[in-house]
């Protein structure tokens, strides 16, 4: 009987002796949590998917509370989720425009793609490039393995009947995933007001980029569009045409240039005109002096007027008028 009870006192002298130590431990090594730690965690969606930075929801709540981390990181949460963090925060949240994920590739499915090889190997973007710099002939093309698609939490990504990745921009909450996912760096997050995209990645020169990837995908690098562009947000970077986000106004006048169709417009044909209220305009000439076109005339302290022919659609006159005197029709 006493050798059953000897390690039976010994274990539970142990254990009572260890419960009491992590007892005190407890209480002296014990850290008080913020409880808005716990209230951002409630408001964060929980996809956990490091779009803000940070490992995960919790990482991402400590910051704010810890270190007044930008409450507007949470792209899956957007504009909702900021508002409750800011509420929570004691603070007056910011407007900041929602960025959504563009594939800058018109390769990639079964009816446009030129090969060299057939690739039978790991269904992975990653994989695939590593085998003579992937199967298909442009080496700088999507490789259509969808790590992309796998990458995307939120469904956000479709595939048609040619096989080419289609991105809802409803869906999608440009947290990044699919960006990071690319090995080709092909994926961009751009704020979801812009509209004109240049969808190729190739920096190959003209003949070759047209072998590469066809004649009405590939950028060629011939830099009409750069030349066109009213304000200078296309520049030219090793043969290839790259739009600067910040500058560009929408205009689409970099889309009627391209002799590959490698610019897309979505809103060519759709675009309003500008026109300016002649009973309120007082003639500052701000819009004239601000319109990239030259579409506006007058003199000052007159009613000026806007050329429909030359007028893109911009809408920068309208945002400069201080009278609030050009609409768009």
């Amino acid at each position: 009987m006493n050798i059953i009870l000897i390690p039976i006192v010994i274990v539970g002298g142990l254990g009572l002796l260890y419960g009491l130590f992590l007892a005190y431990a407890s209480k002296v090594f014990h850290v008080d949590i913020d409880p808005k730690i716990g209230k951002i965690i409630e408001a964060l969606p929980g996809a956990n998917c490091g779009a803000c930075g940070q490992p995960g929801c919790g990482g991402y709540a400590e910051v704010v509370v810890n270190e007044g981390a930008d409450i507007t990181l949470c792209a899956p949460g957007g504009k909702d989720t900021a508002k409750a963090i800011a509420e929570i925060m004691g603070m007056k949240a910011s407007t900041k425009e929602r960025n959504i994920a563009v594939i800058h590739c018109q390769s990639g499915g079964i009816n446009n793609t030129f090969f060299k090889y057939e690739y039978q190997g790991i269904p992975s973007c990653k994989a695939a490039v590593q085998i003579a710099n992937g199967p298909n002939l442009c080496n700088y093309g999507c490789v259509f393995q969808n790590d992309c698609v796998d990458a995307c939490v939120f469904d956000a990504f479709t595939i048609d009947e040619n096989g080419m990745r289609i991105i809802d921009s409803d869906k999608c909450t440009g947290c990044g995933a699919c960006v990071k996912a690319c090995p080709r760096n092909l994926i961009e997050l751009v704020p979801i007001s812009k509209k004109v995209h240049i969808l190729c990645s190739s920096h190959d020169k003209g003949g070759i980029a047209k072998k590469s990837c066809g004649s009405q995908t590939a950028c060629i690098g011939c830099g009409m569009c750069m030349r066109k562009c009213p304000v200078g947000a296309i520049s030219m970077k090793d043969s290839l045409a790259v739009i600067d986000y910040e500058k560009c106004i929408n205009c689409g006048l970099c889309a009627t240039v391209c002799p590959t169709k490698s610019i897309i417009d979505p809103l060519a044909g759709k675009r309003k005109k500008a026109f300016i209220i002649e009973e309120n305009c007082i003639g500052c000439t701000i819009c004239a002096k601000k319109c990239p076109v030259d579409a506006i005339s007058g003199e000052l302290k007159k009613i000026h007027k806007i050329d429909p022919d030359k007028c893109i659609g911009c809408e920068i006159c309208v945002a400069k008028c201080p009278k609030k005197t050009i609409e768009m029709r």
